[in-house]
């Protein structure tokens, strides 16, 4: 049988996941990826080979699992009746927030549970799903090694003064920093970037994870030293559902002139705003790309403005540009808008190659461009099934 890793990614209805096999002395291999949405309500359960053929997809029935916990269940199930004969070594976990004590991914331990949970209130809406995953997977496979990796890893070695609001020091030593987010994407790039351009690798290089989630990152040598998330996952970009960077004093005249309590401004800071809410139409890029309408037009407009201001300030961070690099689904699979971006950045450097923008790169600035564009497709679920192998492989700590 072989060995593999299971890499869990857990939303608030669903479970995604990836099997990929793990052999010595090669980089972990994808075989299959899938997910159970709807754990809810009406479950449906989707799965695909390496390869993107269909091995299953279809709804669950009155015998749907409950919960993470009877997602994971079904899925554990599922994978030994796999014909493949996968013998799960492990399962690696995304967790949004690490905190200030995890920065590095980290063997599950209970004592490690225990200090996560603590980390809830920072990542309401993502952590306790996060956490429920580890949980299903302890109680149906108690034996299994799991290991965390954390969102918020990549960025926790940038400077203080990125990281610090200027409030009251209690506040900051109760751990109200900027934390940043999409750290395993922007890990991913990292790796990926010495064999694509070293030059950018090790020189000044911004990555812009454009996905329904949005943010940028500023890589100096393959380090983190700023980035657009802060606090919470909500800060920064516009993104499809989410307002991004927003003035607090907006937020106090809501409170007083609208009545809006905390989880009113949840709903609408998280659910109601970003390209949903100027547009009125829809959270979704291409839909938006293709809209005759005059709001989804400004909608993309917003998105783009942000995009190029945020280039800037994390350039000043870097005192400078190498390369630029667009990533994740609006990243990877919309030329007009990485078209807009670099266009605007021509004062960086950047020089657009407009056929081998649409084309989707991988570069796509001109040769001879001072500062390097490129197309590179993300691949969180690889991070986090490498950062297991290691962890595991790790000697054990006396």
């Amino acid at each position: 049988m072989a060995d593999a890793i299971l890499v869990l990614n857990a939303g608030s209805s669903s479970l995604k996941f990836s099997v990929f096999l793990d052999r010595r002395g090669e980089e972990p291999q994808l075989a299959l990826r899938g997910q159970i949405e709807g754990i809810l309500g009406t479950a449906m359960f989707s799965a695909r080979d390496a390869n993107g053929a269909v091995l299953a997809e279809h709804a669950l029935g009155a015998a749907a699992p409950r919960g993470h916990g009877g997602a994971a269940s079904f899925l554990l199930d599922w994978l030994e009746q796999r014909p493949e004969g996968l013998q799960l070594a492990a399962a690696g976990h995304r967790v949004v927030h690490g905190g200030r004590e995890f920065s590095a991914p980290v063997r599950v331990s209970a004592s490690v549970m225990a200090a996560l949970e603590q980390l809830v209130p920072l990542a309401p809406l993502h952590q306790p799903h996060n956490l429920a995953a580890i949980r299903a997977v302890a109680a149906r496979a108690p034996g299994l090694a799991q290991v965390a990796c954390f969102d918020t890893a990549f960025h926790a070695a940038q400077p203080p003064l990125a990281q610090a609001f200027a409030l009251p020091r209690r506040l900051t030593d109760a751990g109200l920093r900027r934390y940043g987010f999409h750290g395993l994407s922007y890990e991913f790039i990292e790796h990926l970037l010495p064999s694509v351009d070293a030059r950018a690798s090790a020189g000044r290089t911004v990555v812009a994870h454009l996905g329904n989630g949005a943010s940028m990152c500023a890589l100096a040598g393959g380090r983190s030293v700023a980035s657009t998330m802060g606090f919470t996952a909500l800060d920064g970009l516009p993104m499809g559902t989410r307002c991004g960077a927003i003035e607090p004093g907006v937020l106090l005249y809501l409170m007083d002139q609208e009545g809006m309590d905390a989880r009113g401004l949840e709903q609408l800071l998280y659910h109601e705003s970003g390209l949903l809410g100027v547009s009125g139409i829809s959270s979704d890029m291409r839909a938006l790309l293709a809209s005759d309408d005059a709001h989804a037009a400004e909608a993309v407009d917003l998105f783009v403005y942000r995009i190029v201001r945020e280039l800037g300030s994390l350039a000043a961070a870097l005192g400078g540009l190498d390369a630029l690099v667009f990533t994740a689904g609006i990243g990877e699979n919309a030329p007009p808008v990485r078209a807009r971006v670099c266009r605007a950045a021509s004062w960086l450097g950047v020089e657009l190659d407009e056929a081998a923008n649409v084309r989707g790169g991988p570069r796509i600035s001109r040769e001879g461009s001072r500062a390097s564009a490129w197309v590179l497709a993300t691949n969180e679920e690889l991070m986090i099934a490498l950062h297991t192998r290691a962890v595991l492989s790790a000697p054990a700590a006396e």
